[in-house]
């Protein structure tokens, strides 16, 4: 679908360190024919015990789920799931396309660290993210290449990343002479407009090329320079961002997420972006678990689902890759306020539309849902001289997808080698334990 269809199917629908870093906020894009990289981040803590890693109760023990009462565990495909919100529709419609890697130890129980880590792949601050290092690999030269809608956007100054929450404001930047109630007519005539914008360009090119700054200013002062300059290339961006003015998205997660959503694929048919982050919030439900946390990852899983359908109808779902994760887990137990605190095991879930890797579930967990070592030839777990898997391990594994696994870039964020867990491996995946059926009932 081409970007008139786009506009046509939204308007419709009611919907729409040290390495140099690129400055081409509104250069002149090539054609960008690679894929589009998005990573979901569930901020505060996902419960994958009642997600795609399900327990059951053990007798005897504290309660993990509720649901585990009455209920039992799904499967679709290889990937089980927890008969809990909306999982099913979920998992049925995308198995095929989806590997789950369970068992990933944060190593942290702080919001901070977690999400540090599991973004980025090191505990402490100042690794870029992956779709930073995608965006500074794959299209440097796009105008913004990488899009970051909230939580984890370090780009260690490889590339700018740009926040594109308010269409109508970026609309206004993109043609500031455009009257904000109907872009089409001017403040002022073309000719005294062009006056403007030429004198703005010498005195930004005047600024700019001061020799008395120093590196922080001069870095600010391109920056800036490369930010108000040429910004007729975003015209596209600017017409589809004009059909989503006027949608009344709902003031939820949900809502919030399809507008990060509608703007995103916007970008990225545009041809001004190749990645972006977007965040599902208020997964830290530390009293009234059950209820808040249903909500929540039906959120999670309806917004995933409309992102692949959004991109389906702008015919880029075979360029599409997604990742989606947390800060970490959380208790495989209830507190005193019915909720559930925080616990440093998680998952992380890959996707790309018909994946050889897809269907597949690498890494294990244990009945409370303690990571489990497994072996990183053969996947399989190996309590002797198996590896427990780290973020590390989790976001190599996401460079080399992503295709940023190798070159001078990457190289100045090495992260553990010797481990070889290649969890693309087509053919392995981990085999799950046989949880125990809670024979005791409880009600």
């Amino acid at each position: 679908m081409d970007r008139r269809q786009f506009l046509k199917m939204s308007a419709s629908a009611g919907l729409v360190t040290g390495i140099a870093p690129s400055f081409n906020l509104f250069a002149a894009p090539e054609d960008y024919t690679g894929n589009y990289y998005v990573v979901v981040q569930a901020q505060g803590g996902w419960d994958v015990t009642s997600f795609c890693d399900p327990k059951l109760n053990v007798p005897g023990e504290a309660e993990i789920n509720h649901w585990a009462r009455t209920g039992d565990i799904q499967t679709a495909g290889n990937i089980r799931y927890a008969p809990f919100a909306d999982n099913q529709a979920f998992f049925d419609k995308y198995y095929q396309h989806m590997m789950v890697v369970n068992g990933v130890d944060a190593q942290t129980n702080s919001h901070d660290a977690g999400v540090v880590h599991n973004f980025s792949g090191r505990l402490a601050e100042g690794y870029p993210s992956l779709t930073a290092l995608a965006a500074s690999i794959h299209a440097p030269d796009l105008p913004i290449a990488y899009v970051n809608h909230g939580g984890y956007g370090e780009t260690a100054r490889l590339i700018r990343s740009s926040r594109l929450d308010n269409p109508s404001a970026l609309i206004n930047i993109i043609n500031p002479n455009g009257q904000r109630w109907d872009p089409t007519t001017s403040h002022i005539p073309s000719a005294d407009w062009q006056r403007v914008l030429n004198y703005h360009q010498a005195r930004n090119t005047r600024l700019a090329d001061a020799t008395n700054l120093t590196p922080r200013q001069q870095y600010n002062r391109q920056v800036f320079r490369s930010s108000v300059t040429n910004g007729a290339i975003l015209g596209d961006l600017r017409d589809n961002l004009a059909v989503l003015q006027g949608r009344d998205y709902d003031n939820t997660s949900l809502g919030q997420f399809q507008q990060q959503v509608d703007v995103t694929v916007a970008s990225f048919i545009s041809g001004v972006s190749a990645s972006a982050d977007m965040i599902v919030w208020g997964f830290d439900t530390h009293d009234d678990h059950d209820n808040l946390h249903s909500t929540e990852l039906s959120y999670l899983t309806q917004g995933v689902d409309y992102l692949w359908e959004q991109a389906e109808a702008a015919n880029i779902a075979d360029r599409l890759v997604v990742v989606i994760a947390s800060d970490f887990g959380r208790t495989p137990r209830y507190n005193d306020s019915n909720g559930k605190d925080h616990w440093p095991i998680g998952s992380t879930i890959f996707m790309q539309k018909n994946a050889s890797w897809g269907n597949r579930v690498v890494g294990v967990t244990d009945e409370g849902h303690n990571a489990l070592k497994i072996n990183p030839v053969t996947l399989e777990r190996d309590d002797n001289n198996g590896i427990i898997i780290l973020p590390k391990d989790v976001m190599a594994a996401g460079r080399k997808l992503f295709g940023v696994d190798h070159g001078v870039i990457s190289s100045a964020f090495p992260l553990r080698e010797e481990s070889q867990l290649d969890l693309f491996a087509s053919s392995q995946q981990t085999a799950q334990l046989n949880d125990p059926r809670n024979s005791l009932q409880v009600v």
